[in-house]
């Protein structure tokens, strides 16, 4: 099976093969620096109009845009399902939330708000505003293609910037149909634009958008290390980047939780979309006292869990993006085995499909304890009490969801506040998202938070100014 991309043989244009068949899933404009250098200037030139527009306006257009991205749902999913291996399940809900994160979006439109400020000098009125930034960058990945597309952009569009989406190259034509829906919805003429571009010019592509002097706002989605070289790159020009990077989200299971219910929200958060999810259960924190039962319980699902052809739609699991993550998974999976641990289910896959697979018994000097594995593996690791529980969820660079089971709410809440992270559920899955709440991470995780009202913060320059009533009284 083939599942890379690769540059055809037409000048400017590169193929994206399905993870799956090998087969050609879409053909996209290989964007060069030169291309991007052009986006960013069209950006630029539709800014000033664009900032100038009034609420209402902006809100009808981001309406139109849920609206004409929620009527492509059939074309987004067969997108997904030959670019990324999705299943059809993962590409309606994409669809379904990010139709709602434009909505979202919409309805900020007039909650970009200042404020009066008391003044200490006489005859001073002061205030805060908030107001456009200019162009915005978002670079999106292709695990969640529709759903952090369109968080890339529409906040910053509600806000009354412009917009470049920088699109993945495993899914340039998902990433590519975001904007048409945009435009469709009667955007003007250069505030949205996507630039798609061959792996191979992926760096200087992002390097010359980043450099472009009229961005002034960066957000990633993706990797760890991806996202400081961009915090870097950024930084030599003062911009202000928001990240949401890597994680290892720990799902804590204390004595008196409900078996059943965590087993549930424990298998969906390890194993939906292949576990290729950045808030993906990555380990179980299981207290001695229930762990066997637990175990048991979690390896009979996780054994129902099989991963089969998402065009066929006969299994729960579809495709990993390609070969390189079953080689990823496998290899943690081994030296896991080889230093005591226990696979209890899964493990073999054909090709890029890959079973759900459990390791028990994973402790602290096996690479699948610490390494983000984003594929369909979960590691279940025992712990003394629940004191112990919160150091082993604590013991890791990352911090982006976490969640903890227990019978006792007052109980979860009070351990969900020792977790460090920047999203906790009690009696939830790990995986959870809507367009409203404050979305993002800590320590290795990345900073900044997408959604709701603290979106707006990150897509706004915070002005002070003042209006002089009385002549002025100067010491010199």
């Amino acid at each position: 099976m083939q599942q890379n991309v690769s540059t055809s043989g037409k000048p400017g244009q590169f193929v994206r093969l399905n993870p799956v068949t090998g087969e050609i899933a879409s053909t996209a404009q290989a964007a060069t620096a030169v291309e991007a250098n052009a986006a960013a200037d069209k950006a630029a030139a539709a800014f000033p109009a664009w900032s100038e527009s009034g609420p209402n306006a902006r809100r009808q257009l981001l309406l139109k845009a849920s609206q004409a991205l929620a009527s492509k749902k059939d074309e987004f999913v067969a997108l997904m399902q030959v670019e990324t291996g999705a299943t059809a399940s993962w590409a309606a809900f994409n669809v379904m939330l990010a139709a709602s994160m434009i909505a979202e979006a919409a309805s900020l439109t007039t909650q970009i708000k200042g404020e009066v400020i008391p003044s200490d000098k006489p005859g001073c009125h002061a205030m805060s505003v908030r107001e456009a930034v200019g162009v915005c960058l978002g670079i999106a990945p292709w695990n969640a293609p529709i759903i952090l597309g369109v968080r890339a952009i529409a906040t910053a569009l509600a806000c009354g910037n412009t917009v470049v989406l920088k699109a993945s190259e495993k899914c340039p034509a998902v990433h590519s149909l975001i904007i048409e829906c945009f435009q469709s919805a009667g955007f003007p003429e250069g505030v949205v634009n996507v630039v798609t571009n061959a792996p191979e010019d992926a760096a200087e592509v992002v390097n010359t958008l980043i450099d472009h002097p009229a961005v002034r706002r960066i957000n990633f989605t993706g990797s760890t290390g991806v996202g400081k070289m961009i915090a870097r790159r950024a930084a030599e020009h003062l911009k202000p980047v928001l990240l949401e990077l890597g994680g290892k989200a720990p799902f804590v299971v204390l004595d008196d939780a409900n078996l059943d219910e965590a087993v549930a929200a424990a298998a969906f958060g390890a194993f939906f979309n292949q576990g290729q999810i950045c808030m993906s259960t990555e380990r179980i924190i299981v207290v001695d006292a229930i762990a066997d039962a637990f175990v048991q319980k979690f390896q009979a699902k996780a054994a129902t869990l099989s991963a089969g052809n998402p065009a066929e739609g006969k299994a729960p699991l579809g495709a990993v993006i390609g070969m390189e993550t079953i080689e990823k998974v496998q290899a943690l999976v081994q030296d896991a085995v080889s230093k005591g641990a226990k696979l209890a289910t899964g493990g073999t896959a054909e090709g890029v499909l890959m079973p759900a697979t459990v390791v028990d018994g994973v402790t602290k000097d096996m690479r699948l304890y610490g390494e983000e594995s984003f594929g369909p593996v979960v590691a279940v690791l025992r712990a003394r009490d629940e004191d112990h529980a919160i150091e082993l969820a604590n013991d890791s660079e990352y911090g982006l969801s976490a969640s903890v089971f227990t019978g006792d709410a007052a109980r979860g809440l009070r351990v969900a506040r020792r977790i460090k992270s920047g999203i906790c559920h009690v009696n939830g899955p790990t995986v959870h998202d809507e367009a409203q709440m404050p979305f993002g991470g800590v320590k290795g995780s990345g900073y900044g938070r997408f959604g709701g009202q603290p979106g707006i913060a990150e897509f706004t320059e915070l002005r002070w100014i003042t209006i002089e009533t009385q002549p002025g009284h100067y010491p010199i």
